[in-house]
């Protein structure tokens, strides 16, 4: 007896604007299908690993040619560098930013925890990205530089409303598990 979770989804997914048929197989299924080989019925079956690396638009920094955008400018004061980038909007400020190449540390890749993706928002904007949470701001507490317009880039998501927002990178950033082993 095969001792599987079968999970039986037939969805349609959508990468690069090519739709298709995706059917999750337990591993009872897939040996089946494979002793009875059908051509016809396995083009509709994918392995997990194709089923993950065709997944374009789950991955960090993927830019949806129809997803509405906004101008948001990146500045990088260590060095002098001035950047104004489409940002899409319900993305956070970091995946933004590393999708264009500017210098925003993120060591525990968005999962708040840490603070070297600590930026700067602009004043006027700062109401219009949202309250931080209590483990954001324990985060912060971290932060090399803390101002009063500190937020964490994994923290905050683009909006309409932060159409034309600077966003100021800190001099220097504080990472416990680099910092550590000096």
């Amino acid at each position: 007896m095969f001792n599987t979770i079968l999970l039986r989804s037939s969805t349609t997914l959508s990468t690069s604007g090519i739709a298709r048929k995706v059917i999750v197989m337990s591993s009872h299924e897939m040996w089946s299908a494979s002793r009875n080989f059908n051509v016809e019925m396995m083009k509709n079956y994918f392995s997990m690993r194709e089923f993950s690396s065709n997944l374009k638009c789950m991955s960090v920094g993927y830019k949806n040619p129809n997803s509405e955008t906004v101008n948001i400018t990146f500045v990088d004061p260590k060095n002098n560098i001035k950047k104004t980038v489409k940002a899409p909007i319900g993305e956070h400020l970091l995946a933004v930013a590393h999708a264009n190449d500017i210098d925003l540390e993120g060591a525990c890749e968005a999962s708040l925890a840490c603070s070297t993706c600590h930026v700067y928002i602009q004043d006027e904007y700062f109401d219009k990205c949202g309250e931080p949470e209590e483990e954001e701001e324990d985060m912060l507490d971290l932060a090399y530089g803390l101002a009063h317009n500190s937020r964490l880039g994994c923290q905050v998501f683009v909006t309409k409303e932060l159409e034309g927002m600077t966003v100021t990178l800190p001099k220097a950033t504080r990472n416990m598990q680099v910092d550590k082993k000096k």
